[in-house]
């Protein structure tokens, strides 16, 4: 345990932030499962749900949750499913 005060309130902000780096990740988990299931059962609310996905990505990205580079990856990834399931 730090002895410090400093020590201790950074230590309280690490945790808090730790739980809200945590449910953003989640949620963009759970949205992307949302996406691409939506996507192969060729629902007509898949592009709305991945334009969200894309949004959540985008945000966590900027607020530097993940890296620019992963969320350019899934967001990648899910409008190539997206878009080969558009053309049959």
């Amino acid at each position: 345990m730090p002895i410090r005060k400093a020590q201790i309130k950074s230590l309280r902000k690490n945790k808090k932030k730790a739980l809200v780096n945590k449910a953003v990740k989640t949620n963009i988990k759970d949205l992307t499962k949302k996406s691409r299931k939506a996507i192969e059962a060729k629902k007509d609310d898949a592009k709305k749900l991945v334009q969200d996905t894309t949004k959540s990505l985008d945000k966590a990205a900027q607020k530097g949750i993940i890296k620019k580079n992963t969320a350019a990856r899934k967001k990648s990834r899910l409008m190539k499913r997206l878009n080969k399931i558009e053309k049959k």
